[in-house]
């Protein structure tokens, strides 16, 4: 017997399934834009570890922006897709193709360098090859190791580093298993921020309607008015391709500076001093063509927080408040650092709570038995994302436990890594910052908040092995995969073959570049690669820190206690006035993020998006901003495209170091 569908839920599954995109024809997930997608994640785990290592020329895998991904999605529009569409429009790369390449695309440069492979590789080796009778890790810390997690087979760790000495063949029977491990512990991590990037998609993307400036750019790439053409309209806008030149003659310029000392260098940075701090003042074309696609009223609270943390900072200093310095380590700043993880908390917990009907009916229909349900959209199902959510949190939980720390206090380095993860993703989807590093990371705030003695030797050694995985976070999974998920709502048909577009596009990356850096290792050897990756940089941090917090360990700090406290305050205060006052000037998102060292470098170029955008809304109204966006798009691509032409340009040449600056 047919069941019946009530008339409210035909009515919102029609709403559901009918978005713009499901009209089109060639918005289906093929297997071409498949098969594609894992070709190109191919050329990413080859392309960046050897660009990184060899060439040091600009960082394509520097940034949860993508680089990577965004030019090779610009080069693929006006080669592969020209050459393809050249006979018959219709042969070339289809709305949902290009959209699938896409997100793989962006979803695989999260990985080759900082994301996994980079600080993975020299973490677990580093302890043994850097240890010394004068450093003393192996008397301090090398006894409280787990050594299942680390690879220490001394010929191999020296080979890694040095090179091997008549052959450059890997010995996989010392990597194979504590990479293992760590590929288990990578595959819990993954599946808890796919399935939260599944459950707020939704919420995000169709409640709230946040921004996207970084999907906003892909999809203005692909856009082709639902006519195939040989060339998008992107690249036929005058406009654009005037922003384009812009920072593709000053890249250039500065590029062949590298080459010809004679050219003339054109320099984007100075800085001013800010009430004792010496302030950068850069003008980063990419910052400000994303502060451009934001809204006014967050571009002014992101620069406007970070004169007023510079501000107090200065305050804190006359007054000799510095309590907490350098007892966090890397990458965590003390009272800023505390602020910013009460202020995420605040803000993650605020939008639970104003997605809570949303929640509420994800939690309803993954519990459901009737069909259909409401999650046709999704790339999986709630109820798979609920699960995978419970399993990849009790995976990431158990492993944390086995490695050494308590098993009370594994949670809370769960909890503290999931909060920084979906509020600096919020914070990249709503607000468009393209490299964003939080003040405070879990290990920092663990050993703040419960103290060295409640972690144990064991337990405090394991805890700076977390570096490895939630340090620098300059690049992490969940934001490529937030905004690859805003562009699943411009596909159609089966959406749930994406799921294992995303699930091949990182095994691929993450086996292929390890592979290739441990290959270039062993035939260079490492020291003769990059100095921050197998210098005294990511592979001494995890020992150097362990080794401090051992010989003076220190105890729960109550002053970390009260400026996190007073951070979530703050952050609610900000919340309710913007709710309340109509008035209200600020944003409090500018204040849960602007505490992070990276805004320093992107402060001013924020500021003068704002002041542009500002001037064009009042003098020309929203017609002239619209009219004038594709410019500020040319900024982006153009920067993004400059730095992946003279990549491949020294690669070709030979040339070393030649580096144009895509974020910074």
């Amino acid at each position: 017997m047919k069941r019946k569908i009530p008339a409210s839920l035909r009515a919102r599954l029609a709403e559901r399934t009918a978005p713009r995109a499901r009209e089109r024809p060639d918005a289906h997930i093929t297997f071409r834009g498949l098969f594609l997608g894992a070709l190109l994640c191919v050329a990413i785990a080859l392309g960046v570890p050897h660009t990184t290592m060899l060439v040091k020329g600009t960082p394509m895998g520097f940034s949860s922006s993508t680089p990577a991904a965004y030019c090779l999605l610009f080069f693929l529009l006006i080669t592969v897709h020209v050459v393809l569409a050249l006979p018959k429009r219709q042969w070339g790369l289809q709305w949902g193709e290009l959209v699938t390449i896409a997100i793989m695309m962006m979803v695989a440069a999260a990985i080759p360098s900082r994301g996994v492979t980079g600080m993975l590789l020299p973490m677990i080796t580093g302890t043994y090859y850097y240890a010394s009778a004068e450093n003393k890790w192996a008397e301090v810390v090398h006894p409280h190791l787990t050594e299942w997690m680390l690879m220490g087979d001394p010929e191999a760790v020296r080979g890694f580093y040095e090179g091997s000495i008549g052959t450059t063949a890997i010995p996989w029977a010392s990597w194979l298993p504590p990479l293992g491990y760590w590929l288990l512990f990578y595959a819990a991590l993954y599946l808890t921020l796919i399935s939260i990037a599944v459950i707020l998609r939704r919420q995000w993307v169709e409640h709230e309607r946040l921004a996207y400036p970084l999907a906003q750019v892909a999809l203005a790439m692909i856009e082709d008015e639902g006519r195939p053409s040989l060339l998008k309209p992107f690249f036929k806008n005058r406009l654009m391709w005037i922003g384009f030149a812009i920072p593709f003659l000053v890249g250039s310029l500065n590029a062949l500076h590298h080459y010809f000392p004679s050219v003339a260098q054109i320099s984007l940075k100075t800085s001013v001093s800010f009430f004792g701090a010496n302030l950068p003042v850069n003008l980063n074309f990419l910052m400000l063509g994303f502060s451009f696609l934001i809204n006014s009223t967050l571009s002014l609270s992101l620069w406007f927080f970070l004169l007023v943390y510079t501000l107090q900072q200065h305050i804190l200093g006359l007054l000799g408040i510095d309590t907490l310095q350098a007892t966090l380590g890397p990458w965590s700043t003390p009272v800023t650092g505390h602020q910013m993880m009460g202020a995420l908390i605040v803000m993650v917990g605020a939008g639970l709570w104003v997605g809570r009907h949303h929640l509420a009916e994800v939690w309803r229909q993954a519990l459901s038995k009737k069909v259909p349900t409401d999650d046709a959209d999704e790339i999986m199902s709630y109820r798979s994302a609920l699960l995978g959510l419970l399993v990849g949190t009790a995976g990431m939980t158990l492993w944390l436990w086995q490695s050494g720390i308590p098993a009370w206090i594994a949670p809370l380095f769960v909890f503290s890594a999931l909060v920084i993860f979906i509020g600096l993703t919020r914070a990249i989807v709503e607000a468009g910052i393209p490299t964003l590093s939080p003040a405070m990371v879990p290990l920092g705030f663990v050993v703040s908040a419960v103290g060295v003695p409640a972690l144990g030797a064991k337990g405090m050694v394991a805890s700076a092995y977390t570096l490895i995985w939630v340090g620098e976070l300059l690049v992490f999974m969940m934001a490529p995969l937030s905004n690859g998920l805003r562009l699943t709502s411009e596909t159609a048909g089966n959406r749930r073959r994406l799921l294992w577009g995303i699930a091949a596009a990182m095994f691929i990356t993450l086996a292929v570049s390890i592979y290739y850096t441990l290959h270039l290792a062993y035939d260079y050897g490492g020291v003769n690669l990059h100095n921050q990756f197998f210098g005294q940089g990511f592979p001494s941090y995890p020992s150097r820190f362990a080794l401090r917090k051992l010989s003076e360990p220190s105890g729960v700090s109550v002053d970390g206690w009260l400026w996190t406290l007073s951070g979530g305050l703050v952050m609610a205060l900000l919340m309710i006035a913007r709710q309340r006052l109509m008035w209200w000037p600020f944003h409090p998102l500018g204040f849960a993020v602007s505490a992070g060292w990276t805004m320093r470098y992107i402060w001013f170029s924020i500021f003068l998006a704002w002041l542009i955008k500002l001037a064009i809304l009042r003098y020309g109204g929203v017609g002239l901003y619209h009219k004038i966006r594709p410019f500020f798009l040319g900024l982006i691509a153009g920067q993004f495209a400059t730095g992946g032409l003279w990549l491949v340009i020294d690669a070709f040449t030979g040339t070393v170091g030649n580096v144009i600056p895509v974020m910074f």
